[in-house]
């Protein structure tokens, strides 16, 4: 039973991997070529609506996902209930967005964002067909089928964007596409998906995972809004040009700590149900994974700020140099996302989704506050507010780690200190060597190299386990 868990572990990881490293570099590359011919104010509208639909999708979800995933003894009628709901509260949303479009244009003084809402939000229609599908692959760690079909519609969503951009369609070049990639991903879910709704409803299964994902539901709600707070102050209070720029930086800074954060999280939290009730291998898993987490996203985030200012001037061009430092501040706000992802994941294991709710509540009225201090000194002091909001939330996050599985602040961060350490040397040497160097793509290759060199030199030099344990995955990988 272990070795099955383990290999189904293993395989869930690498496919997960793959699907996300593939997406996510299909979407990096779709993104530079859309960026380099739209113009910020393009991507500062899309970024106006970007709440509505967060908040409608979170809605739809309800927290019934993460719910079916945990609990063990789900039923046909769980999911088909599950299935029902998600439908009916899709379309009310759907047409709930689809009426308030004038307002929100109004709201923003932005005539053009009444139509794009009427387009974006059909989205939230095709979302709300296919949760109980996705949330099936996740429970069977199918991820190999999931990756398929996320790098097939990722690929059409592309191919949409890039030409819609270079004949002149604007920022519709931006839309279009992705309702076209979510029908997609919807169609291919149903005909790899091998579970279909029966006419069955129950409002004692409703009530039972309602009961869990209510509480989930509350906390996607306030994080959902808080996330989206700064574009709408900075849409509001400057101009969609400057919000673009921030989009961009907040988008290229997501890219890394959501893309690891997210494997780890859909591949672990079904393997940490199983075990949730054995309290010290809990312990020491998670532990391995806060470390495996840090050893490969801290390199990354650091690198990317140390890269930033060739980067962005080489794939987007100098349009975008505004967005430079806001990057920069905001990889290191969003370097310490993996960590606090994994300390929530755990309150879900164990199913204590009332402190994760009082947790939210708590870190958003933190971090609303300082974003209110910060934003009479401008756009740069609110990237700098997000950082510290990140490390007080820190703390906060790990308290109940703490008491949960006594692995609490202290103990995460001795267990991260070396490698937080050996990512900011190999960010300082970078910087050092870039000094220089004049040419952007020579900067960036040799930042690249010298960056990569120095820490997997130092890595195997102290024999890091989390080293050891990458390259063990990937000779495991070749008999998956």
């Amino acid at each position: 039973m272990a070795e099955s868990l383990r290999g189904k572990t293993l395989k869930g990881m690498i496919w997960s991997f793959a699907e996300n490293f593939s997406l996510q570099g299909i979407q990096f590359i779709i993104g530079i070529l859309l960026a380099r011919v739209l113009s910020p104010s393009d991507y500062g509208m899309v970024g106006m609506l970007a709440i509505f639909t967060a908040i409608a999708n979170t809605l739809i979800n309800s927290g019934f996902s993460t719910a079916l995933v945990r609990k063990t003894d789900r039923t046909q009628t769980d999911l088909s209930t599950t299935f029902y709901f998600n439908i009916v509260v899709g379309i009310v949303l759907y047409f709930a967005l689809f009426f308030s479009g004038p307002l929100i244009a109004k709201f923003y003084n932005t005539p053009l964002l009444s139509d794009l809402i009427k387009v974006t939000a059909i989205s939230l229609i095709l979302n709300s067909l296919c949760i109980v599908q996705q949330a099936l692959f996740t429970i069977k760690m199918d991820f190999k089928t999931q990756a398929k079909i996320s790098v097939i519609s990722a690929l059409i969503t592309g191919a949409g964007g890039v030409t819609m951009a270079y004949t002149g369609f604007g920022v519709w070049a931006i839309v279009w596409p992705g309702v076209f990639g979510g029908a997609v991903r919807c169609i291919l879910l149903w005909v790899w998906g091998k579970w279909r709704p029966t006419w069955e409803y129950s409002w004692k299964s409703f009530r039972e995972l309602f009961g869990f994902g209510s509480k989930l539901l509350a906390s996607g709600l306030i994080d959902t809004i808080f996330n989206n707070i700064y574009p709408i102050i900075i849409g509001k209070k400057f101009s969609a040009a400057d919000l673009g720029q921030y989009t961009r930086a907040d988008g290229y800074a997501n890219l890394p700590a959501t893309t690891v954060t997210g494997v780890l999280g859909r591949v672990t939290f079904p393997l940490l149900c199983q075990i949730q009730d054995d309290d010290a291998r809990l312990q020491s898993t998670y532990r391995q994974l806060i470390k495996l987490s840090a050893y490969v996203v801290f390199p990354i985030m650091i690198g990317l700020a140390t890269l930033a200012k060739p980067l962005i001037i080489f794939m987007i061009t100098a349009k975008w140099t505004e967005c430079v430092p806001f990057l920069q501040i905001l990889c290191f706000s969003l370097m310490w996302y993996p960590i606090h992802a994994l300390n929530l994941n755990l309150l879900q294991v164990k199913g204590r989704s009332d402190l994760f709710l009082r947790l939210e509540i708590i870190k958003k009225i933190l971090g609303v506050s300082i974003l209110i201090l910060a934003i009479p000194y401008g756009i740069i002091w609110m990237c700098i507010g997000r950082v510290m909001a990140s490390i007080i939330c820190l703390v906060i996050n790990t308290y109940y780690t703490g008491k949960l599985i006594d692995v609490g602040f202290f103990k995460q961060m001795g267990d991260i200190l070396p490698i937080l350490i050996l990512s900011l040397t190999m960010g300082v040497i970078v910087f050092g060597v870039n000094l220089f160097i004049e040419d952007l793509l020579l900067q960036i290759i040799t930042g690249f190299i010298v960056g990569i060199a120095y820490y997997l030199t130092i890595s195997y030099i102290f024999k890091s386990k989390e080293l050891l344990y990458l390259l063990s995955l990937l000779k495991k990988s070749k008999s998956c």
